[in-house]
C-alpha cells in the first residue's frame, strides 16, 4: 500500500514547495514542466503548474497540518490521496465554471448588440455628427483640477442660496444593517459598514442645505435582544434647525431624522439577504409615514397642500426595489445608488471557480438582488456612482443600460426627436462627501518642522519631558526601531483583493526604501487568526511570514486593535513624519482612505484601477501605479519619500482640492443633479376638498356623541355618508321635546349635513350589505373615501380559454354574506374587485352572476391598468369611465407603439419566421386592449418565452413597462411600470386615503403572475384553497432565476387560509382570525 501511493508524497511536497508565488505568477511557458535541463519531463511540477496554480483553495494548509500530524501512516497515506484528488476536482470544476460562464458571457454579448441594433433601427431618424457626441467628451485638455471635477456643468444651474425660500422634503432609504446617528457600530457585520456612515452623514448635510427643510432616512426597527434598544426606536433626530442661516424662524418639524419602520419579525435582526421577502411590507409602512408627513409639512409649510417629496434616494439594491415602489405610488422622482452591485460580484464569484451560480444564489440570493437593480433601473430618473469607472465596468453589466445606448436617446432628447418609449436613467458621478471637522492642521509647516514636532512629542526638548502622546502612536511607535522615519501607510482590512502581500514584497525587496522609511500595516481588528475568516487569516498568515522572510522586525507595524476614532490620529501620525498613504488594492470601486489621507496633508499612491483615478484627477496628490506591477509600487513609494519638493507639491494640492470632496460641495452637485431631473408629484385633476369633508364628518360624530349623552335614542350609520336610522321628521320631533336652545341649533346644523336616508334594500338583494345600500344617484366622490376597510377580490380563477369560471359567483356572494355577518365592522367595509379582465367584461360577468355593480367601491380591470368607481356614475354601467388621476400617475415612461412593435417581433423570432408553417404564438386581443394596456392571445402557451427573458430583451431595447400572463395562461399584457394590481392598492391609499394596511386581499393559490406581488405588504391576506386550480405562474421566471421565496415571506401573521369549498362562516372566521393576529403582533 505504501509503495503504490509514494508519488502522493512528491505531488504534495511540490505544493507545499511552491507556495503562493505557483498561483500568483504566471509561467513564463505554458509548458515549462518540459523546460528542464537536459530536456526531462517533470511529472510533479506539471501537476503543479497545470492544476494546482489554478486553484483558489484556501484552506489547504490546514488541511495539510492535519495530515502532518496523523501518526498512523496508513492513514496518512490515505488522507494524502484524498488531499490530491480534492485539488483535481476543485480544478476540473473550476474549469467547468469558467467554461459555462464563457458562454453566458457571450451569449449576453449577443444579446445586447441585438437589442442596440433593434432599438437603432426602430428610431429610424438620423442625427448629426454633433448630437451623437456626449458632451462629457467636449472638453479642452487644459482643464484644472476643478474643472475636470465639474465638467458636467456647463448648462445646468448650480444650486445655490437663491434656493433657500423652496422648503423641500427629501426621502433617504438604507434598509439593511443597524443604523443610528450616534456611537454608530461599523465593521460589527457586513451589513454594517461605510453604506451606514455615509447615508447618515448624507442626511444631516442635506438637511444643512438651503432650500431644504426636512430629510427623513428611512430604515428597518430592530426590536431584538440582539441589539440595542436604540435600534427599536421609531425616531431619532439627527439635526435640527430651528433657525435658518438669517435668523429666521424655520419650523418645528424641520431638520433631518432616521425614521424607523418595522418590517419582517419583529424580534429578530435579519441580513440582508434575508429581508426581500420583506420589502413590500416596508414600502406600505414607509407610504404611510410619507404621507402623514406630508400633510403635517403642507400645514407647516405648504399653505394647507400636502408637501409631497421632491426626491426619494435609494442606497443599495433593497433599497432600489423599495425606492421604485415608493416612486411609483407617489409619482415622484427617484434616484439610486447603488454603492456595490450584484452582477459584478457574480462575476467575481463566478470566476473564482469555487462555486457554482446556483451555490451562490443560494448563498447570497444574488439573483433577487440583480432583479432588484434592474427594477431600480427601469424607475430611477438618476443614478449617481463614485467613478466613471463604475458605470462603464459595473452599471454597464445591466440589461437595463447600456452607455451607447443612452448617448443616442439621450441625444434625441435634447434634439425633440420622439424615443419610441425608449429611456435610460442618468448616470452621474458625484464622489461621497467627508467630513474635515476633524482635520485640525491645514497649514503648511516650514521645512523639518513635522520632523522637529515629532521629536518634542516623542522624547521632548532639553530639560522637559515628553508630552503625552496618542494612545494609537504609542500602540504603533512600539513596533519600530526609528519612529522618526516616514511612515508608509495602508489602511484596509487584509482581503486578498486589497494586495497588501505585493506591497510587503514590494518594500521588503527594496533596500533603499526600508533604509528610508517605516511601513505601517492597519488590517482591522482581530484576536485570533483563527477565528477569522479563511481568506482573512491567510493574507494575515503570509504577511506574517513575509516579515519573517525579509527580516522586517522594527520596520513594520501591524497593531491588533483600533478604534474608528484613532483614524484621524494615524493620519497625523504618518503625516508628521512626512510619509506616504498607498492603496494598492487590484481594484478599488473608490477610495475613501485616500481622500481622507489627502484631508491630513498626506501624498498617496494609488492603484491605476477604478476609483483613484478620478481622484487623483481631481487632487492631483500623488501618483498611480499598477497594483501588479511589484518594482512599480516600490519606485512610486520611493519617489515620494525621497524627494521633498514633489512630497511637498503633492500635500499643497490635496490640500488645495479636497474642498470637491466635502460634504457641502457633495450636497450642492447633488441638489443641481435632482433639480435637472424630470419633476413631478402627485397633481390631482379632479378637485377634491377630502380633508373639509373628513373634518365635517369628525365633527358630526362628535356631535352625535354629545346628543347620545342628553340620553336621545339615536343611531347613528358609521358609513360616514351620514344616513340616521332616523327620519329628519321624526328626528326633529325628539329634538323639539327637548328645551336646551343650543342643543337643537347643533342638532339643526347635524341636519343639514346629514342625507336622507335610502330605502333598504330586500333580504333578496345581493347587494354587498344589507345595511349599506348601494347609491342610486351618481356621487361626486368614490364612497370609497370614507371607508374603514377595504376587502379585495382577486381570485384568478378562469377556464382553459381565460374566460371567469362560473363559481366565482358565488364565492363573491359568500364574500359579502361574510362581511355583512359582523354588524360592527359591515357599515364601514367597502368592496374593490381586481382581475385582469376590461372593464366590458367584467361589467357582464358580474352582471350574469347578479351581483350589482355598484355593490364594489372600486374596480381594478385589465391587471392594474384601469381603476373605475362605479358609485360615482349613473345606473346606466356602460359609461363607467376610469379615474383621469390613475390614467395620468401611470401614463409615466409608458410607450405603447413601441412596444407593441418590440413585443411581435420578440415573440416571433427571425428562426420562427423562416418555418414552412410558421404561424405568430400570439395575436392582438383588441377587445382587451385599452390606452395604457396592450393584450395578446397565446396561441400556444407551451411555447411562450417566460416573463423575466422578455422583460431582459426589452430592458436591452431601452423599453420599461410591467409584463404578465394571465388568465389561465391565455393572455399576455403589457402595461405601465407604474401600474399594477397591488400598486393600484397602494393608489388608492394614496388617492383617497384608505390605509393599505386595512385591506384584506382575497387570492386563490396561485394566479396571474402578478400574483405573489398581491400576497405581500402590510394589507391581510386570505387565501382560499381549492378555488383556483390553474395559474399562468409557470411563465414567470426562467430556471436559475430568483425564487418565490424571495418574493412572499414563508409563515406570516397578515395571512391566513380557508379550506377548499369554503362558504361564508369560513371566509369570515379566516377575516377575523388574520385581523386578531396583527392586532397581536
Amino acid at each position: 500500500m505504501m509503495a503504490g501511493n509514494e508519488w502522493i508524497n512528491g505531488y504534495l511536497e511540490a505544493i507545499l514547495d511552491s507556495g503562493t508565488s505557483m498561483v500568483d505568477e504566471k509561467p513564463h511557458s505554458k509548458h515549462q514542466a518540459f523546460d528542464m535541463p537536459g530536456g526531462h519531463y517533470n511529472p510533479t511540477k506539471y501537476f503543479v503548474e497545470e492544476v494546482v496554480s489554478g486553484v483558489d483553495e484556501t484552506d489547504l494548509h490546514r488541511t495539510w497540518i492535519k495530515v502532518v500530524a496523523t501518526r498512523n501512516t496508513r492513514e496518512r497515506t490515505t488522507r494524502l490521496e484524498n488531499m490530491c484528488w480534492r485539488v483535481w476536482h476543485l480544478a476540473r470544476k473550476k474549469k467547468h465554471l469558467e467554461w459555462e460562464d464563457t458562454q453566458r458571457s457571450v451569449h449576453r454579448r449577443w444579446e445586447r448588440e441585438q437589442g442596440r441594433r433593434d432599438a437603432t433601427e426602430d428610431m429610424s431618424e438620423d442625427l448629426s455628427e454633433g448630437e451623437r457626441i456626449d458632451s462629457v467628451g467636449e472638453m479642452v485638455q487644459s482643464e484644472t483640477p476643478r474643472q475636470k471635477f465639474q465638467r458636467n456643468f456647463s448648462n445646468l444651474e448650480v444650486w445655490s442660496d437663491d434656493n433657500k425660500g423652496k422648503k423641500l422634503y427629501i426621502v433617504l432609504i438604507s434598509l439593511h444593517g443597524l443604523v443610528r446617528g450616534e456611537n454608530m457600530e461599523l465593521g460589527r457585520d457586513s451589513d454594517t459598514g461605510g453604506q451606514v456612515k455615509y447615508v447618515v452623514e448624507l442626511a444631516r448635510a442635506l438637511a444643512m442645505m438651503p432650500g431644504v427643510y426636512r430629510v427623513d432616512l428611512f430604515t428597518r426597527q430592530i426590536s431584538s435582544p440582539e441589539v440595542d434598544w436604540s435600534y427599536g426606536e421609531p425616531t431619532e433626530m439627527l439635526t435640527s434647525r430651528q433657525e435658518d442661516s438669517d435668523g429666521n424662524d424655520i419650523g418645528e418639524s424641520s431638520g433631518a431624522y432616521i425614521i424607523r419602520i418595522p418590517f419582517g419579525p419583529r424580534d429578530k435582526y435579519l441580513h440582508k439577504e434575508l429581508l426581500w421577502p420583506h420589502v413590500q411590507e416596508f414600502v406600505d409602512g414607509a407610504l404611510a409615514h410619507i404621507l402623514n408627513m406630508s400633510k403635517v409639512l403642507g400645514e407647516q409649510i405648504g399653505g394647507g397642500q400636502p408637501v409631497w417629496p421632491y426626491v426619494i434616494h435609494s442606497h443599495y439594491a433593497d433599497a432600489g426595489d423599495s425606492a421604485a415602489l415608493l416612486s411609483g405610488a407617489l409619482n415622484v422622482p427617484m434616484v439610486l445608488t447603488g454603492h456595490s452591485l450584484g452582477r459584478n460580484k457574480l462575476e467575481q464569484l463566478l470566476k473564482q471557480g469555487r462555486q457554482s451560480k446556483e451555490d451562490i444564489n443560494s448563498t447570497y440570493k444574488i439573483m433577487r438582488r440583480i432583479e432588484a437593480e434592474e427594477l431600480s433601473l427601469d424607475a430611477a430618473e438618476l443614478v449617481i456612482t463614485s467613478t466613471k469607472q463604475e458605470i462603464d465596468e459595473q452599471w454597464g453589466l445591466y440589461d437595463g443600460f447600456d452607455v451607447k445606448l443612452e448617448k443616442v436617446l439621450r441625444a434625441r432628447a435634447r434634439r425633440g426627436v420622439n424615443c419610441h418609449g425608449r429611456y435610460m436613467p442618468r448616470m452621474v458621478v458625484i464622489p461621497p462627501g467627508m467630513d474635515f471637522s476633524n482635520v485640525v492642521d491645514q497649514e503648511e509647516a516650514p521645512d523639518g518642522d513635522e520632523v522637529s514636532t515629532l521629536s518634542v512629542l516623542i522624547g521632548g526638548s532639553e530639560g522637559s519631558s515628553p508630552k503625552v502622546l496618542p494612545t494609537i502612536w504609542s500602540e504603533l511607535m512600539r513596533f519600530l526601531t526609528n519612529p522618526h522615519k516616514p511612515m508608509i501607510l495602508a489602511l484596509s482590512r487584509p482581503d486578498p483583493k486589497k494586495n497588501l502581500t505585493t506591497l510587503l514584497k514590494a518594500f521588503g525587496e527594496c533596500r533603499a526604501l526600508r533604509e528610508l522609511a517605516n511601513l505601517t500595516l492597519i488590517m482591522g481588528n482581530r484576536d485570533d487568526i483563527d477565528d477569522m475568516s479563511s481568506g482573512n487569516a491567510n493574507v494575515l498568515t503570509t504577511v506574517l511570514k513575509l516579515i519573517d522572510k525579509y527580516d522586517l522586525y522594527g520596520l513594520v507595524a501591524y497593531p491588533k486593535h483600533h478604534k474608528q476614532s484613532d483614524v484621524p490620529e494615524i493620519y497625523r501620525l504618518a503625516a508628521k513624519t512626512k510619509g506616504v498613504f498607498i492603496n494598492p488594492a487590484l481594484v478599488e470601486p473608490f477610495g475613501l482612505t485616500l481622500i481622507e489621507a489627502a484631508a491630513h496633508g498626506l501624498p498617496m499612491v494609488a492603484t491605476k484601477n477604478g476609483g483613484p483615478v478620478d481622484i487623483h484627477q481631481a487632487l492631483n496628490n500623488g501618483l498611480l501605479i499598477d497594483p501588479h506591477d511589484q518594482e512599480a509600487i516600490s519606485d512610486a513609494l520611493l519617489k515620494l519619500v525621497s524627494e521633498k519638493n514633489l512630497w511637498h507639491d503633492c500635500r499643497k494640492n490635496g490640500w488645495k482640492n479636497i474642498h470637491l470632496f466635502s460634504w457641502p460641495e457633495h450636497c450642492r452637485t447633488y441638489l443641481t443633479r435632482v433639480a435637472a431631473c424630470r419633476m413631478r408629484h402627485p397633481q390631482w385633476q379632479t378637485d377634491t376638498p377630502l380633508d373639509d369633508n373628513m373634518a365635517s364628518e369628525e365633527s358630526l360624530g362628535d356631535s352625535l356623541k354629545d346628543v347620545q349623552d342628553m340620553s336621545l335614542r339615536l343611531s347613528v350609520d358609521g358609513t360616514l355618508n351620514g344616513s340616521l336610522e332616523y327620519g329628519s321628521v321624526e328626528f326633529e320631533k325628539v329634538i323639539a321635546a327637548n328645551e336646551d336652545p343650543q342643543l337643537q341649533d347643533q342638532v339643526k346644523r347635524i341636519l343639514s349635513k346629514i342625507k336622507k336616508p335610502t330605502p333598504v334594500p330586500t333580504p333578496e338583494s345581493n347587494g354587498a350589505m344589507g345595511n349599506t345600500p348601494s347609491h342610486p344617484h351618481p356621487h361626486p366622490y368614490p364612497v370609497l373615501r370614507r371607508r374603514k376597510r377595504l376587502i379585495v377580490i382577486a381570485l384568478d380563477c378562469y377556464d382553459s380559454e381565460g374566460k371567469p369560471d362560473a363559481k366565482i359567483v358565488q364565492i363573491v356572494q359568500d364574500i359579502f354574506k361574510a362581511v355583512r355577518s359582523d354588524s360592527q365592522t359591515s357599515r364601514t367595509t367597502g368592496f374593490a374587485f381586481s382581475t385582469a379582465m376590461p372593464i366590458s367584461e367584467t361589467i357582464e360577468f358580474l352582471k350574469s352572476g347578479k351581483i350589482t355593480v355598484k355593490d364594489f367601491d372600486a374596480l381594478v380591470c385589465s391587471s392594474g391598468s384601469e381603476v373605475y368607481y362605479p358609485g360615482m356614475h349613473s345606473e346606466d354601467d356602460k359609461n363607467l369611465s376610469p379615474d383621469p388621476d390613475y390614467v395620468s400617475h401611470i401614463d409615466y415612461r409608458w410607450g405603447c407603439e413601441g412596444l407593441k412593435k418590440t413585443i411581435w417581433k420578440i415573440m416571433n423570432s427571425h428562426e420562427d419566421k423562416k418555418a414552412a408553417n410558421f404561424t405568430s404564438l400570439i395575436q392582438e386581443d383588441v377587445n382587451s386592449n385599452n390606452a395604457h394596456c396592450v393584450s395578446y392571445l397565446m396561441k400556444d402557451a407551451t411555447k411562450a418565452k417566460r416573463v423575466d427573458e422578455l422583460r431582459q430583451k426589452l430592458r436591452m431595447r431601452g423599453l420599461r413597462c410591467h409584463l404578465m400572463y394571465c388568465r389561465n395562461s391565455t393572455r399576455m399584457q403589457a402595461i405601465p411600470l407604474l401600474a399594477s394590481r397591488s400598486q393600484a392598492l397602494r393608489y388608492l391609499f394614496v388617492r383617497w386615503g384608505l390605509n393599505v394596511a386595512n385591506m384584506y386581499v382575497i387570492l386563490g393559490e396561485t394566479g396571474d403572475t402578478d400574483y405573489e406581488e398581491l400576497i405581500s405588504g402590510t394589507h391581510k391576506t386570505v387565501i382560499m384553497r381549492g378555488v383556483v386550480e390553474k395559474g399562468s405562474e409557470d411563465l414567470l421566471r426562467t430556471t436559475g432565476s430568483y425564487m418565490k421565496d424571495d418574493i412572499v415571506p414563508g409563515e406570516s401573521p397578515l395571512i391566513s387560509y380557508t379550506n377548499a369549498e369554503a362558504r361564508a362562516d369560513e371566509i369570515s372566521n379566516a377575516l377575523k382570525q388574520v385581523a386578531k393576529a396583527v392586532a397581536g403582533m
